[in-house]
């Protein structure tokens, strides 16, 4: 007895293509994160994240997809800002970070940003944003879009204004 199977095969990009969607995985996962960067021998800022994704490569990053909160000091290990999101990704190669979704960051006079996203420029140490900006004062709400800032968010300027609420202390 004799079987005899024939296949047929075809080139179909759109075939091809179904199979072609390589999901890129991270080279690592850290849990419960803690890392603290320094310079001339001075902690600069200290992040921490719940779950941390490293990607190696030639434009190496690290994703943040439980958030992070990073926090940054002067010379006397004090802090002079904080920064919490719920999402962020550290650009090693550029070394800028942005940070995504519920972006709070407070400075030492308790003066509160709240925005969506934020791109922190280590090299610069300037923050900026491009959509909506709140900030909360002692006396003022003050609202508009687009921003640039210190990384100490101690001088900082809306690009566009749209409204300033003056809040009164009973």
């Amino acid at each position: 007895m004799f079987f005899g199977v024939l296949f047929s095969c075809s080139n179909d990009i759109e075939e091809v293509k179904k199979y072609d969607n390589i999901e890129v995985l991270p080279d690592q996962v850290v849990k419960e994160v803690e890392v603290m960067y320094s310079t001339s021998g001075n902690v600069v800022f200290q992040l921490h994240a719940p779950i941390l994704h490293q990607y190696a490569g030639e434009k190496n990053y690290n994703e943040m997809p439980e958030g992070v909160e990073v926090k940054i000091f002067d010379n006397h290990m004090n802090v002079t800002t904080k920064l919490t999101s719920n999402y962020a990704i550290d650009s090693i190669y550029a070394n800028k970070m942005q940070a995504r979704e519920n972006v709070i960051v407070v400075n030492e006079k308790g003066e509160q940003l709240n925005t969506e996203e934020l791109l922190w420029n280590k090299n610069t140490e300037q923050i900026t944003s491009d959509v909506f900006v709140k900030i909360t004062t002692a006396d003022q709400i003050i609202m508009g879009t687009g921003l640039i800032s210190n990384q100490n968010f101690t001088e900082y300027r809306i690009l566009q204004p749209s409204g300033i609420i003056n809040i009164e202390n009973d």
